[in-house]
């Protein structure tokens, strides 16, 4: 089969993006849902990226949940996730891992939310989920964000 200059010169704009490697990006559903946990620290990297954004953090020595987190405010808006009921239940992880990867909702959800890129340094707090039974790598679907005094419900959008 020939080809005509035209379709060459398709074929060869098209060819890199064909056979680029796929990035790669699980889905939610590895997630134990039934076993809230609580992390905090210090972030020590930050990808402000799509598909979602991502923090690490190291966890201080000694984790500990903070007395009043059941009670901590958490946005109206994200009423239909049960957030009090997460924040009841949140244990700590039973791994020993120091760093975690926190994953967070996608750019467009964080910018709704006014949440500005978190850089090295800062201190976070998070409600989520681990793989089930902890298994493979030290990484939380986050479903509430503190920074600061501010809570984000980052399944939702701010009202």
């Amino acid at each position: 089969m020939l080809l005509s200059r035209r379709q060459f010169a398709v074929l060869a704009a098209i060819t890199p993006w064909a056979v680029r490697p796929a990035s790669a990006h699980h889905g939610w559903s590895g997630f134990d849902q039934e076993r809230p946990l609580y992390l905090e620290g210090t972030v020590i990297g930050s990808k402000w990226q799509n598909p979602h954004a991502e923090l690490m953090i190291e966890l201080p020595a000694g984790l500990k949940l903070p007395a009043g987190l059941a009670r901590r405010v958490l946005p109206a808006q994200t009423a239909a996730v049960d957030g009090p009921g997460l924040l009841a239940k949140a244990t700590l992880p039973r791994r020993s891992d120091r760093r975690w990867e926190l994953e967070l909702a996608p750019l467009t959800r964080l910018d709704a939310w006014k949440l500005a890129e978190i850089r090295a340094g800062a201190q976070v707090s998070a409600i989520g989920y681990a793989s089930s039974g902890e298994q493979g790598d030290a990484v939380m679907r986050v479903e509430y964000l503190f920074v600061g005094d501010k809570a984000y419900g980052l399944r939702s959008s701010p009202a």
